[in-house]
């Protein structure tokens, strides 16, 4: 043996020179590398022989019970046992070096947050601000956010990695075995508390560092990524621990030491949801509701990594946060609606005839809260005013339905040309509403809902054809005149009808051909009839039917119906 005097030396003897190697061991234990490295290479076995000449002295006993030798012997096995103790907290056990899980998991933090952060400019915020970008957001699509959030949310990736150093087990075995028959089996317990984890650790890092510089949406979107990955981190770990076929001493000592590396990091994860609790603002609802999900998705898998106290500790911290978070869902919920009413009341001269950015991101927060309905309905029916995600919509709806939506105000008395201007307009405004909030909001309020509003955007499209049209078709009225002065008469009004409409945008293509139908109808019809009743103007008229009608298909493009008539 390197360290000791040998089995025939006396015990004195054996004792010192272990003794010492120990003792110099413990005042410098950065000068090596200690018995193992990192890796689980041994690279000092004259310290292991150290302390198995201590192990072997103290388990025969050859010093008197009261002598100063016993002592001696007794400070140098503790000092051996704590320095192998320290010994398994350097050790890596588990990997989070390799280059697939750096890779994966920069990948997922650099995807969720550039999601929240898209949202949160896209879609959040307050009015002045939000509503106008969302308007100009692809009519407030949630799928024109940058990427898939769920494929980021994917952590399968988890199972084709190795996550255990499997060279790291014997090592641990070696430690345990000499740990155990020292007699400090508690004390190495004890130290599992403090044993480092990098796999654990490093998801952990995805929504603790720099957190300072992210928006609290990113943050939050993080920590469910790093929720969701520790959960299934967990299961594969402890596969991983569990599969090993190297029976050692450390197998009594497993179960200890996973529920360590566990907890303090479970708690941490608690922790950091518990400072969100307080928020109240419907400007992260969608985040905290992440979070609740993430949390109550990732709770009963926690949960199995756990026995005893520690379970019943860490079940009561969950529930705890997760009543606290769905208090908090609610209360946004509340905020939602009575921002929206605020925004509808105090909405006044509105200008133009497109989708109201007001409806746009009433529409959007709605919609985004949509995949998350089932956790939704199953909070707000725990408790509050609001009882499910339709409950939501609806009153959202009806909202905008004071102001936006259902108009019917009447049209302020002026001469008929601005009477006709101002009443297509409304007419128009409201349909490019009411449609926005029909072909988005069904899927939340229903076939029936849904009937009742297509009879709204319907009746609006036929006002808008009278309005704005109808005093184009009254100049074929005869009233004695000849039919070259009423075919003129008809034709300037109707340029100047098509000049103020042509530029005007119906985002919709459904509702712009259902317009265009109702204006055709309307307009071609009647010139028609009126031609086949003055045949002799079919080779003096500006415009034939066809052309009209040709005319009125390029209605409703916006910008892009420009054209040289």
């Amino acid at each position: 043996m390197g360290a000791a005097a040998g089995k025939a030396a006396p015990a004195k003897d054996r004792l010192a020179i272990a003794e010492n190697t120990v003792l110099q061991w413990n005042r410098c234990p950065d000068a090596d590398t200690g018995i193992w490295d990192a890796a689980a290479a041994c690279t000092n076995e004259r310290l292991l022989d150290a302390v198995d000449e201590i192990l072997d002295l103290a388990e025969a006993q050859p010093f008197p019970a009261a002598s100063a030798a016993a002592a001696r012997l007794d400070s140098a096995l503790r000092v051996a046992m704590l320095r192998m103790m320290d010994e398994f907290l350097r050790l890596r056990v588990w990997n989070a070096s390799s280059q697939d899980l750096r890779l994966a998991v920069d990948r997922l933090s650099v995807g969720v947050s550039a999601n929240a952060q898209w949202l949160a400019v896209h879609g959040t915020g307050d009015r002045s601000s939000s509503a106008s970008t969302v308007g100009r957001a692809s009519g407030g699509s949630p799928s024109s956010a940058p990427g898939d959030l769920v494929g980021f949310l994917n952590v399968e990736f988890l199972d084709d990695l190795q996550l255990l150093c499997p060279a790291s087990l014997p090592v641990l075995h070696e430690i345990a075995r000499r740990v155990i028959r020292a007699g400090y089996t508690k004390e190495l317990v004890q130290k599992f508390t403090n044993s480092p984890c990098d796999v654990l650790d490093r998801f952990l890092s995805i929504f603790q560092g720099e957190c300072s510089r992210r928006t609290t949406e990113a943050v939050i979107k993080l920590w469910s990524l790093a929720t969701k990955l520790i959960g299934k981190a967990l299961v594969v770990m402890q596969r991983q621990l569990y599969a090993q076929n190297s029976p050692g001493a450390f197998d009594a000592l497993k179960d200890e030491y996973f529920l360590a590396i566990t907890k303090n990091r479970i708690l941490n994860l608690l922790k950091f949801a518990d400072d969100f609790t307080s928020i109240t603002s419907h400007e992260k609802l969608i985040y905290i509701l992440g979070m609740y999900e993430a949390l109550s998705e990732a709770t009963p898998g926690l949960l199995l990594m756990f026995t005893g106290p520690h379970k019943e500790l860490v079940t009561e911290r969950s529930e705890e946060i997760l009543t606290k978070l769905a208090r908090s869902i609610r209360s946004m919920v509340t905020s939602l609606i009575a921002k929206v009413g605020d925004d509808v009341s105090n909405t006044k001269n509105i200008v133009g005839v497109g989708v109201h950015p007001l409806t746009q991101y009433s529409v959007l927060c709605i919609e985004r809260l949509a995949p998350h309905r089932d956790t939704l309905d199953l909070i707000l029916a725990s408790g509050g005013d609001v009882t499910s995600l339709s409950d939501l919509s609806s009153r959202v709806v009806g909202c905008l339905d004071r102001v936006l939506l259902l108009d019917e105000k009447p049209v302020p008395p002026r001469d008929a040309a601005a009477a006709a201007a101002a009443g297509s307009r409304h007419h128009l405004f409201l349909a490019n509403n009411a449609n926005f909030v029909l072909q988005r909001c069904k899927p939340m309020l229903g076939d029936e809902w849904a009937a009742a509003r297509e009879s709204v955007v319907e009746r609006h499209v036929a006002g808008y054809a009278e309005a704005c049209w109808a005093p184009v078709v009254a100049c074929l009225e005869p009233a004695g005149r000849k039919p070259e002065k009423v075919v003129a008469k008809f034709s300037a009004a109707f340029d100047k009808a098509y000049e103020s409409q042509v530029s005007c945008e119906v985002p919709d293509p459904a509702l712009r051909d259902a317009l265009r139908r109702a204006v055709s109808e309307k307009v071609v019809t009647a010139y028609g009839v009126y031609l086949e009743t003055h045949p002799k103007l079919e080779k003096s008229d500006r415009y034939t039917a066809g052309e009209l009608g040709q005319w009125l298909s390029e209605l409703f493009e916006g910008d892009a119906a420009e054209h040289n008539k």
